[in-house]
């Protein structure tokens, strides 16, 4: 184990944890700036979240079953 951080300087328990993020972090926004895929307006997502919420709400739609690009790894929908 490493040197222990306190919580009040740092989020991360340790200074290896904190290397460790600030690499994936590094890496996350190379990707993202190098993507060339067109930028989707925010307008354009909030309306398909919002119909999307309204299908829920109204107990409508398969939304269970909607298909979302899975990041490797991270255990998060994207």
């Amino acid at each position: 184990m490493g040197t222990v951080l306190s919580p009040i300087v740092s989020e991360f328990e340790t200074v290896e944890q904190e290397a460790s993020y600030n690499e994936w972090l590094k890496a996350k926004v190379a990707a993202s700036l190098a993507d060339t895929r067109p930028a989707v307006p925010h307008d354009e997502v909030m309306a398909e979240i919002n119909a999307l919420i309204d299908q829920i709400v109204a107990g409508k739609g398969d939304y269970a079953r909607r298909q979302f690009p899975e990041e490797e790894g991270s255990g998060f929908m994207c």
